[in-house]
């Protein structure tokens, strides 16, 4: 069964060490079931009530997937979206993101340069353990419109 699902979590790596977290601010509303969440998330939410409150713990394989050494490509610089704030160029190690046809990418810049950029098209998770702790904030059915949109609509979701 396909539901809309809102959840609040905190996400950290293989230290205990906070990576993201979205406690006291927006909730991810998504649609359960229809593969818009990483496989092992969406895995353990699948048997839990609104109130809800667990930690997972996600290989590589049941989050971003193992590292690829081979995933590495130049791009031109004008496409590279998301520069930080007060940061006047790209540099090695920050995070980027590119228009792909698949949609949008997270990339790593690996080497800078003037008009090409090297960067890993790894998502900057991938081969790491990540453990979530979650919190189910609301469910529902999701409409017939919403599953054939493919995403949540309404409140914190898409809206058309």
């Amino acid at each position: 069964m396909i539901v809309w699902l809102v959840f609040f979590y905190t996400l950290k790596d293989h230290q205990g060490n906070v990576i993201e977290d979205n406690q006291g601010g927006n909730p991810v509303v998504y649609l359960h079931g229809h593969q818009n969440m990483i496989p092992g998330l969406e895995a353990a939410m699948a048997s839990k009530s609104v109130g809800d409150a667990f930690e997972v713990t996600l290989s590589p394989e049941e989050a971003y997937g193992v590292r690829n050494d081979d995933m590495q490509m130049k791009v031109p610089v004008k496409h590279l979206q998301g520069l930080p704030k007060g940061a006047k160029e790209w540099k090695a190690g920050m995070i980027a993101v590119v228009e792909t046809d698949q949609g949008a990418r997270h990339v790593t810049v690996v080497k800078p340069g003037r008009f090409m950029v090297l960067v890993d098209m790894n998502h900057p998770l991938a081969g790491k353990t990540l453990t979530y702790e979650v919190e189910i904030a609301s469910i529902r059915e999701a409409e017939a419109e919403e599953i054939a949109h493919g995403h949540v609509h309404g409140p914190g979701g898409h809206q058309h």
